[in-house]
């Protein structure tokens, strides 16, 4: 049976539509029912808020614990020698022979003894570690080579040979003129760095594509396919990182990755994701951005500690010839990066996961001209990224449907339908109903002032404040996470860089809570986001 990937255009089924309609209804439907709670009773209502904001310390004790074990385990992958291991894997036998009884477990990290053991007793049934080649897809709007530069220098710089990279640079023709001379002048800049640095451009208008990056990096991968099979390079060893335009990786990312390509059996139907860490330009940042960056941060540490729930986010890895068969990314979606991992779940009938890799790739934080300019820019890249509860529908439409036309086991995927679901109401009314809840039921019956929700306000503060110990926790581990302060900086910064986060229940409500409402209305009201906003990160000399 052929699989439908495609996310729909134009009229939707009424089921369709409904479930568009869901993460809405119910994000609005929580709210009110605290208000009609609380004004046909105040103690139910004061237990309905109780319940909710409970989950508030749970979450904060949680996300605590999962910072610092994550930062922790970043740490010790860093620590690696990952071109060590591989060159390991060459000769997994006499590796294994001279390794077994080695102490050093910094460059051992987790499993690599019981992997050459595998190895070896596998023989050739895994990919020639020489004969493995990374593509690196980067994505350009109308960025300048004070962005891009750094950004493919950081690629030139990894470990991994640069005579096995393929550096595709894909541009948009509807970056004008300027973006092509960019193109053309980087393609002459970095000849002869890597195996091969090719320049991509996407045209404009193409009938069935919205204005985003999905479609161009589709059509990169088109491009970079062609190139393979010209060149007779071996595509089940080929991995294809996807990269914006602003993403510098670490010098031991690509090893990493081509470690656990090699050395996992299911390595096909696996992506590979990095953590994201948006702390290229911190220090330039108005405490805003700031906030919202190392706050994104925390969520991808967090994250990879979390495999199961574990999702495609900006950059990522996958092999060629997975996404040669399910032609690449989706290109009628802007949140192409998350969609990818329902789109290749889907197409592998359940059998695919998300491996973590414990490895950065660090990003900008949105910095645009002016203050103002920069608040309404960062809240463009919320909401966009919001906008990733469209995937409810296109996820629910598989979930319920009839037994024939299901690609998955029901209760396979009940689970992750419900997180999804959850995990954009509870960012649309988390922060409000915190901030303010405790004092609805009060004010919605004040003929009926009971003992609970006269104190309630009491109750949520106190909730408040043992939750706050998560957040101390995490303001301290974002010291660590910092790049040095620039020299242009006094110490002074490094205070500003600690009381930015009073900020935080601001932050919160706007920049999480209205950006959900806001991507949740438009689905609501069947206005489509079909228009890739870029965001800029000025480069501050």
């Amino acid at each position: 049976m052929r699989k439908n990937l495609e996310i729909p255009q134009g009229k939707r089924t009424k089921g369709y539509r409904f479930l568009e309609m869901l993460p809405g209804l119910i994000s609005y439907g929580a709210i009110i029912l605290l208000f009609l709670l609380s004004w046909l009773d105040p103690v139910i209502g004061s237990i309905y808020l109780f319940i909710l904001i409970s989950t508030t310390l749970v979450k904060a004790i949680g996300i605590a614990y999962r910072t610092v074990q994550g930062y922790n385990v970043i740490k010790r992958a860093e620590r690696v020698d990952w071109r060590r291991r591989m060159e390991d894997l060459e000769n997994p036998h006499e590796a294994y022979e001279r390794l077994h009884d080695d102490d050093n477990k910094s460059y051992h990290f987790e499993n690599h003894i019981e992997n050459l053991k595998m190895m070896a007793a596998m023989g050739k049934e895994y990919p020639n570690p020489a004969k493995v080649y990374h593509v690196v897809i980067m994505t350009a709007y109308n960025e300048g080579e004070d962005i891009l530069t750094p950004s493919i220098d950081a690629v030139k710089n990894t470990t991994f040979p640069n005579d096995h990279i393929i550096f595709t640079l894909a541009y948009e023709e509807r970056g004008g003129e300027e973006m092509e001379q960019i193109a053309n002048s980087l393609a002459k800049k970095y000849k002869g760095v890597f195996k091969h640095f090719m320049i991509v451009k996407h045209p404009d208008n193409i009938p069935g594509e919205i204005v985003g990056k999905g479609p161009n990096l589709t059509y990169a991968g088109h491009a970079v396919q062609k190139y393979v099979e010209e060149k007779h390079l071996p595509v089940e060893n080929i991995i294809v990182t996807s990269l914006d335009s602003d993403n510098r990786m670490h010098p031991k990312y690509l090893d990493s990755v081509a470690y656990e390509f090699i050395t996992h059996p299911n390595r096909q139907r696996l992506s590979y994701q990095p953590v994201s860490i948006f702390t290229n330009n911190i220090w330039d940042a108005p405490a805003p951005s700031r906030v919202i960056a190392v706050s994104n941060s925390f969520f991808n540490v967090i994250s990879t500690m979390r495999p199961h729930v574990l999702r495609n986010f900006a950059s990522h890895s996958q092999p060629l010839q997975a996404l040669e068969a399910m032609n690449f990314w989706s290109k009628r979606t802007i949140v192409e990066d998350g969609h990818q991992y329902w789109r290749s779940l889907f197409f592998f009938s359940g059998d695919y996961s998300v491996l973590p890799i414990r490895i950065p790739i660090f990003q900008d934080a949105v910095i645009d001209e002016t203050l103002w300019k920069t608040i309404k820019a960062q809240f463009v890249q919320v909401r966009r990224w919001y906008y990733g509860a469209s995937d409810v529908a296109y996820v629910g439409s598989r979930l319920f449907t009839s037994r024939e036309k299901r690609i998955m086991p029901f209760w396979q995927l009940l689970p992750k339908f419900w997180r999804l679901l959850d995990g954009h109401i509870t960012l649309a009314i988390l922060a409000p109903i915190v901030a303010f809840g405790g004092w609805v039921p009060m004010i919605m019956n004040v003929s009926a002032h009971t003992m609970v929700a006269y104190n309630l306000p009491n109750i949520v503060s106190i909730v408040e404040t043992f939750a706050s110990v998560g957040l101390i926790i995490s303001v301290l581990v974002s010291f660590k996470i910092l790049p040095e302060r620039p020299a242009k900086y006094k110490k002074g910064r490094s205070i500003l860089m600690l009381i930015q986060w009073i900020l935080m229940p601001i932050t919160s409500i706007i920049y999480q809570s209205l950006a959900a409402f806001y991507a949740q209305t438009r689905l609501l009201l069947g206005l489509y986001m079909e228009k890739f906003d870029v965001t800029k990160k000025i480069v501050k000399k």
